[in-house]
């Protein structure tokens, strides 16, 4: 886990995040913020990057969000820019 604390993140990726979970209901924000967050270190991690980039982020929302949440989630991301599309998102399975 030390390792995690290692990778940076893009600055403009981080304030998006940061205000995605921002907009979501109060009482989910933390858990999200942890397991999105944890998620995409890994992610970037796995390609041996320095940092989370857009897709890191975009690929571990859509893994870690439960699918309760999947329309709010579809509608914060669009409102902030995300275009996950360009990275075949959402899987469909």
């Amino acid at each position: 886990m030390s390792d995690m604390q290692e990778i940076s993140w893009e600055a403009e990726v981080k304030e998006k995040f940061n205000i995605f979970i921002s907009k979501m209901p109060l009482f989910h924000r933390r858990i999200a913020e942890k397991l999105v967050s944890e998620k995409a270190m890994n992610n970037a991690k796995n390609r041996d990057a320095a940092a989370v980039n857009e897709e890191d982020l975009l690929r571990a929302i859509f893994s870690e969000v439960p699918h309760p949440f999947y329309t709010m989630m579809l509608r914060l991301l669009h409102e902030l820019g995300f275009d996950y599309k360009k990275y075949g998102l959402p899987k469909t399975t």
